[in-house]
């Protein structure tokens, strides 16, 4: 009986070793597996630009203003060549016919006089003006999509030459120092003490008493504002430049010799893209809310071309278009504010995009 026992406990013992082993075998082979197996199959890596244009997408505002430009775009560039019943600047004559009868004696004819009373002017929507004619009896729908593109394009323009004075001039005062970066603030000091303004005005007059062509008085306008207003962007560069230029990647590229150009616009302008392009993506609202102060007070486009400043201009001259025609005036004020928080909600989606605190 004993002898049976101890059989019976061996065999137990001798089992239950097995099982261990087995487990432990199966154990060590699974964690050799896992560890041969590589990273990149267990964790997907995300690029930059893709974890940007993920936070991006995930704004609400962001997808809002783009749709807004977007439309805007397609409407000012794609609607001319859909509709093109009316040109930017024809008028339609086809204004209202009084017809009077003059009876002859001889014979017992009839004769019945036609008389054209001119331009169709303030002509309520319709299938032939489908936001009506303008004082002028242009139509207000094509000249609204031709008013766009004139506004787009000028504000793109200013914003770009703005830009680009302002990375340059910042760039330099941020990379030498010293009285380098001093004789560039104190002009920054002075163009931001000026008047801008008063300034447009005066140099509208100079460019009217000098008969410039119309189509290119607002060129002219928005360049010279372009000159005004870099010291915001040089400013801007500048201080990201000090903090950049004592970098270890800054010295590395000192001791290898490259030139301060390189070093400036190949290895510090590109560190500090986000910021420029978030302060170029505001100031883009801001630049059609100046075109259009400019058109208003009759210093930008003048009639018969067209642009949305241009347009709102004639509730100036003329009270009773403001209370009786809101086709004539409105659609325009509608386009500069659609355009305006299309900008500044594209420019918020982007601040949060790239700045670097955002994990999610």
């Amino acid at each position: 009986m004993e002898d049976r026992k101890n059989e019976l406990l061996s065999e137990a013992e001798r089992e239950a070793e097995e099982s261990v082993s087995e487990n432990v075998s199966g154990y060590v082979g699974q964690g050799a597996e896992d560890t041969e197996r590589p990273l990149d199959k267990n964790i997907k890596l995300m690029s930059p630009s893709r974890m940007v244009a993920r936070r991006f997408f995930r704004s609400k505002l962001s997808i809002a203003g783009l749709v807004m430009l977007i439309s805007l775009f397609l409407f000012s560039w794609v609607g001319p060549l859909v509709y093109n019943n009316w040109g930017e600047t024809e008028t339609d004559y086809t204004g209202a016919k009084d017809y009077s009868v003059i009876e002859m004696i001889e014979g017992g004819h009839v004769q019945i006089i036609e008389t054209n009373n001119g331009i169709n002017m303030l002509a309520k929507p319709s299938a032939d003006h489908i936001l009506g004619t303008d004082e002028q009896g242009m139509d207000i729908f094509i000249r609204l999509m031709y008013g766009g593109r004139l506004s787009l394009t000028i504000s793109f323009l200013a914003v770009f030459l703005t830009s680009a004075l302002g990375i340059i001039m910042g760039g330099i005062a941020g990379y030498y120092g010293g009285i380098v970066d001093s004789i560039i603030m104190r002009i920054c000091d002075v163009l931001m003490c000026l008047p801008t303004l008063p300034l447009m005005l005066i140099i509208g007059t100079v460019l009217d008493a000098n008969n410039v062509p119309q189509q290119y008085y607002i060129y002219l306008l928005m360049g010279v504002l372009s000159v005004f207003s870099w010291p915001g962007m040089a400013r801007l560069v500048r201080g990201q430049i000090l903090f950049l230029r004592e970098q270890e990647y800054m010295v590395a590229a000192e001791a290898m010799g490259y030139s301060s150009m390189r070093r400036i616009f190949k290895h510090l302008i590109p560190n500090i893209l986000p910021q420029i392009l978030v302060s170029m993506t505001l100031s883009l609202g801001s630049m059609i809310l100046y075109e259009s102060t400019l058109s208003y007070l009759n210093l930008g486009v003048r009639i018969p071309f067209a642009s949305w400043g241009t347009m709102v201009e004639v509730i100036s001259r003329r009270s009773d278009i403001l209370q009786n025609n809101f086709n004539v005036w409105g659609p325009s004020g509608i386009c500069i504010i659609i355009a305006v928080l299309g900008f500044n909600f594209i420019g918020d989606g982007l601040r949060d995009a790239l700045d670097p605190k955002q994990r999610r």
